[in-house]
C-alpha cells in the first residue's frame, strides 16, 4: 500500500486501513509510522491531494484530513487520514440556487462544480427533468446530490480515480470470486466467517400513506395508500410510514419498497475476513461486485452482493481484506422526490435518456 502525494510514493507503513462502503458518503483510509529518525516532508500536511494504491492500482483519490504527529522520550510517530471526493460534499454546505425545468446532470453540476468536482458520470437509462429544484442555506452538498439522485432512483459514490458516479447496483454481472469454507477444509479460502441475523427493524407488512396538495389544476389527494409484504418474515410485524413526499400511489410503494430494503439489509450481514486484497484472478475487491459464497457449516450456497470491504495490513501483520455482504438483488432504488417544505418541489417531465457524462471543469 502507497500514498502518491505532490509527485512522490510514500510506503512502508507501519500499519494501514482503507475502508469503502456504498452505504457511507465518504470513503476513508489511515496510515500510521513510526519515525526514529528524521522527519516526514513538508509537503504531507492536511489538504493535500492523495492517490491511495494498492501495488500498481488506484483505489481512492481525495485529501488529507487529519495529521497527527506524536513524540516522546523514545518515539516519534506519524499518523495521516483522509477521505476521497465526497468528502468535501459530506462537509460543506450546498450551493444555493433556484433552478426550473432541470435535468439531473444540471442540478449535479451546479452542486458540485463549486466545490472543484469536475469528473461525472451518471450511468441510467433514463433521468427526469425537475420542475423546480430549490436550495436552501444549511443543506449540505452531499444532501442535495442524493436527493436528486434518489428522485432518479439512483445513488452517488466516487470511484477510486475520483469520478463522481450516480447510478445503482448491477445485479447482472457474474460473481467476481467464490468464498469457500467446508468442513474438511479442502479449498477453503476464508479466514473466518460471521453470518448475522436479525428481526430488530424487520416488518412482515409495510404500508406507506401519502398525500398530494391541491393545484389550480386539480384537487387534493388524500388517504394515498400503498403496501408490499416481505415473504421472508413469517412473524407478524406491521409497520405503517407516514411520507409527505408521497404525492401519487407510485411514489408510495416506492417509499414501502424502499423501508421493505433498508429493513432486509438490517437483518442479514455475512463478513469474511480473506487475506490479501484481491481475488484469485487478481482484481482488488470492490463494493458492487457479486461474489459465490458456499459455507457448509452455515448452509450456505448462493451469491451475494458487496455492500463493503476494509483493507488491513502493514509490517509484520500481513495483508487481509474484511468483506461486508447483503443478499442480492435487496439494494433497490426506486425513484423518489423529495418534496419537504424546506425543499424545492421536484415534479415529472421529459427524460433524458442513455448514459451521460459531464464534464464541468470549465
Amino acid at each position: 500500500m502507497s500514498l502518491l502525494i505532490g509527485g512522490r510514493v510514500h510506503s512502508q507503513w507501519s500499519r494501514y486501513e482503507i475502508d469503502s462502503d456504498l452505504l457511507i458518503p465518504a470513503d476513508a483510509w489511515r496510515v500510521d509510522l513510526g519515525m526514529p529518525a528524521g522527519e516526514f516532508p513538508p509537503i504531507v500536511d492536511i489538504g493535500a491531494a492523495v492517490q491511495v494504491r494498492i501495488g500498481a492500482d488506484t483505489v481512492m483519490t481525495g485529501r488529507i484530513d487529519d495529521v497527527e504527529d506524536a513524540i516522546g522520550h523514545d518515539s516519534h510517530t506519524l499518523s495521516i487520514s483522509g477521505r476521497d471526493g465526497a468528502a468535501v460534499l459530506v462537509d460543506c454546505s450546498s450551493p444555493v440556487f433556484v433552478t426550473k425545468q432541470s435535468t439531473l446532470a444540471e442540478v449535479i453540476a451546479n452542486v458540485v462544480r463549486p466545490l472543484g468536482i469536475s469528473r461525472i458520470r451518471i450511468d441510467a437509462a433514463s433521468t427526469r427533468t425537475s420542475e423546480k429544484v430549490n436550495v436552501e442555506p444549511g443543506d449540505t452538498a452531499w444532501e442535495t446530490l442524493v436527493h436528486a439522485a434518489e428522485a432518479n432512483g439512483l445513488w452517488p459514490w466516487f470511484e477510486p480515480d475520483g469520478t463522481l458516479v450516480v447510478g445503482g447496483p448491477d445485479y447482472t454481472q457474474p460473481p467476481v470470486a467464490s468464498l469457500i469454507l467446508r468442513r474438511d477444509g479442502k479449498g477453503n479460502n476464508v479466514v473466518n466467517l460471521r453470518r448475522a441475523r436479525s428481526m430488530a427493524e424487520r416488518y412482515s407488512d409495510i404500508t406507506v400513506l401519502g398525500q398530494a396538495h391541491g393545484t389550480a389544476a386539480e384537487h387534493g389527494k388524500h388517504a394515498l395508500r400503498s403496501g408490499v409484504k416481505d415473504p421472508a418474515m413469517t412473524v407478524y410485524r406491521p409497520r405503517i410510514v407516514v411520507d409527505h413526499d408521497a404525492e401519487n400511489a407510485e411514489i408510495a410503494r416506492a417509499r414501502a419498497r424502499k423501508v421493505l430494503s433498508d429493513s432486509r439489509l438490517k437483518g442479514f450481514t455475512l463478513t469474511a475476513k480473506v487475506v490479501g486484497h484481491r481475488t484469485s484472478d487478481g482484481v482488488l475487491w470492490a463494493p458492487g461486485q457479486r461474489i459465490h459464497v458456499l459455507s457448509e457449516p452455515h448452509g450456505i450456497d448462493g451469491v451475494y452482493f458487496l455492500m463493503a470491504r476494509k483493507f488491513q495490513g502493514g509490517r509484520g501483520i500481513g495483508m487481509t481484506t474484511q468483506l461486508t455482504l447483503k443478499e442480492d438483488g435487496v439494494w433497490v432504488l426506486d425513484a423518489h422526490p423529495h418534496n419537504r417544505k424546506r425543499r424545492g418541489r421536484k415534479g415529472r417531465g421529459k427524460s433524458d435518456a442513455g448514459v451521460v457524462a459531464v464534464d464541468v471543469s470549465q
